[in-house]
């Protein structure tokens, strides 16, 4: 009942004419950097959380 590969191919053939591919390669690369963004500030929440356990202590 899932999307074959062929099913997909069509798909991103419609995407690719819609949009262009300039255009998906920029939303990619912003998706990329948002995604590098989130993990930078989920990694310092987390040092941050373990400095104010050392300072409580």
């Amino acid at each position: 009942m899932g999307l074959s590969i062929p099913h997909l191919l069509v798909v991103l053939l419609i995407v690719i004419l819609v949009f262009g591919t300039q255009r998906l390669k920029n939303i990619g690369g912003d998706l990329g950097a948002a995604i590098k963004g989130f993990r930078n500030a989920v990694k310092e929440g987390e040092e941050q959380d373990k400095l104010d356990t050392k300072k409580d202590s």
